[in-house]
């Protein structure tokens, strides 16, 4: 009979498991997050075993989906109106508003600004992708300059405004909402609901005044502080980012305005409402799920 493999006590197998599930600098370690050889380092540096392969750790962690190399981000809801704010911004991507349903001659529009967008002049020529080999990126780059970008997008209509400003100030937030409220059907509106983030142009109740003043049909909705996922203008800014500014590999700053602008045209042709499917219903069950784990960090 051939050897039979050593099988380790499942003692060890939990020990490893439960070291797996730590955070690294709790340990004392200068690492963000594990690795396999990391694990198996600190497996046989704490005495856990004397030995052990890296195929065996990763065929124990792959029993309980236990993959610490990887990371998420998320933020928690800090915004003490979080429900509020969200669930008036839920509600207009479902055409109502306080209650009601929008009338055919009111409008949402979901706006903001994609800032410092550089223009980055490689120092050798971009090579054409061909067989056997993908797009070539010089390293090194020369800066020249950048832009902000600031869209608009009727979430409905599935229209899209857009312009590059050398800066992201109040005037170029105004200039983005006179280029949309001037054009029909925007400006016979009875009312034009824009979705804003709380950056610095268009925060608060000082700034839903100033351009209610100037279009008197405008009603700014604000975001939860840090929910930037709540407004729909960022979907297309992710879209831009994958098909427009990556790589980065632009001669000036003017041929990245005109990029910017003639997908903004070629996107238009072809653009059709997002399906949004996060609701009111999907708010009240995060929410609880939020609060339930708040009862059990402090019970």
């Amino acid at each position: 009979m051939g050897d039979v493999p050593f099988a380790f006590p499942p003692s060890v197998v939990v020990q490893v498991k439960a070291l797996a599930c730590e955070l690294p600098y709790r340990l004392g370690l200068p690492l963000s997050r594990f690795s396999i050889s990391e694990i198996q380092r600190q497996v046989l540096a704490q005495g856990i075993v004397a030995e052990i392969s890296g195929t065996t750790l990763w065929r124990w962690l792959s029993a309980d989906a236990l993959c610490p190399w990887r990371h998420r981000s998320w933020i928690f809801p800090r915004d003490p109106q979080f429900s509020e704010k969200a669930g008036r911004i839920l509600d207009l991507y479902e055409r109502r508003w306080n209650g009601r349903p929008l009338q055919s001659s009111e409008f949402v529009v979901s706006a903001d600004e994609k800032t410092s967008i550089q223009a980055r002049r490689r120092k050798h020529l971009s090579l054409a992708p061909a067989p056997g080999c993908p797009l070539r990126i010089e390293h090194e780059y020369q800066r020249c300059g950048a832009w902000t970008y600031l869209a608009a997008w009727d979430v409905h209509r599935a229209k899209l405004f857009g312009r590059c400003e050398a800066k992201n100030a109040i005037a170029a937030v105004d200039r983005l909402v006179g280029e949309v409220m001037r054009q029909p059907p925007y400006r016979s509106a009875r009312r034009v609901f824009w979705i804003m983030d709380n950056g610095s142009a268009h925060r608060g109740r000082k700034a839903a005044d100033r351009l209610q003043s100037q279009w008197p049909s405008v009603v700014l909705v604000h975001t939860p502080l840090h929910a930037s996922w709540l407004n729909q203008i960022e979907i297309y800014f992710s879209i831009v980012q994958r098909k427009v500014l990556t790589p980065n590999d632009f001669s000036s700053l003017a041929a990245v305005r005109n990029r910017l602008l003639a997908f903004q045209r070629r996107y238009a042709q072809i653009a059709t409402p997002f399906q949004w499917t996060f609701t009111r219903k999907h708010l009240a069950a995060l929410m609880a799920k939020l609060n339930r784990r708040l009862l059990a960090r402090a019970a």
